[in-house]
């Protein structure tokens, strides 16, 4: 009887472990990805539809796929926030685990059709910090977590942003910048998209960090989607023993 019973046991307990452990896979990815891009009052219409869509173009570019496919469990989890000003952030499309070319093209056209939230200033650093609290609520797990940031000027007001940065680093996240380079400057406010050294270095000493982090640049919002499709492979294959704070392109 005391064997019947341990066997009983012993075969309850193998069970419970398979009914629970797929539970727990599907909640694993070998990345968490916030994607935080710049809605502020310098990116007209016609940049924010070429700024979505390039986001949407890149996530389903094969490239991009057989990339989130090479990785241990073949999936990343993808969040889409949009940023503005000091009060303006918002997460436009929730935590989507992308594991296939179907999961890409339902989070990409969900991405083309959702409205626009913002028109504010530039808060680099309260985007940062929204991102953040994005990345702590997540419901999925990863051992790599980084926050994308996009943008096409300096910071213009509350949190500095190398702050934010920097306390985001302590947590282990890794931020890496995509400054969308303008070729005339802002009429009101030219140091906003040419500041002394270019924007490009302004990210990379005020935004970016974190193991493996860089910043790259796309020059103008026309060529941003083929930017972001070298972006999210080298964020998707980074080997996180490796660190890069250079600047790409």
């Amino acid at each position: 009887m005391r064997i019947l019973c341990l066997r009983i046991v012993f075969v309850l307990v193998i069970a419970a472990g398979l009914a629970t452990s797929p539970a727990r896979a599907t909640n694993e990815a070998d990345l968490l990805l916030v994607l935080a891009a710049d809605v502020s009052r310098s990116v007209d219409d016609d940049e924010f539809r070429l700024q979505r869509e390039g986001y949407a173009t890149a996530l389903t570019n094969p490239k991009v796929m057989r990339a989130i496919n090479s990785g241990p469990l073949g999936r990343i989890a993808v969040v889409y926030v949009e940023w503005s000003g000091e009060a303006a952030q918002a997460t436009v499309i929730d935590w989507t685990m992308i594991a296939s070319p179907q999961d890409a093209s339902v989070f990409a056209e969900k991405l083309r059709t959702e409205p626009r939230r913002f028109r504010d200033r530039t808060a680099i650093g309260a985007a940062i910090d929204y991102s953040v609290r994005v990345l702590e609520a997540s419901p999925f797990t990863a051992t790599r977590r980084v926050i994308d940031v996009s943008g096409d000027g300096t910071n213009t007001n509350a949190r500095l942003p190398h702050v934010a940065r920097d306390d985001a680093i302590a947590k282990g996240i890794t931020i890496n910048g995509i400054v969308i380079l303008s070729p005339v400057p802002l009429a009101w406010n030219p140091s906003h998209t040419h500041p002394p050294g270019g924007l490009e270095k302004y990210y990379n000493e005020n935004v970016a960090g974190g193991m493996g982090s860089f910043t790259l640049a796309a020059e103008g919002f026309e060529t941003f989607g083929q930017s972001i499709v070298s972006k999210l492979i080298k964020e998707i294959a980074a080997d996180t023993g490796a660190v890069d704070t250079g600047v790409i392109r």
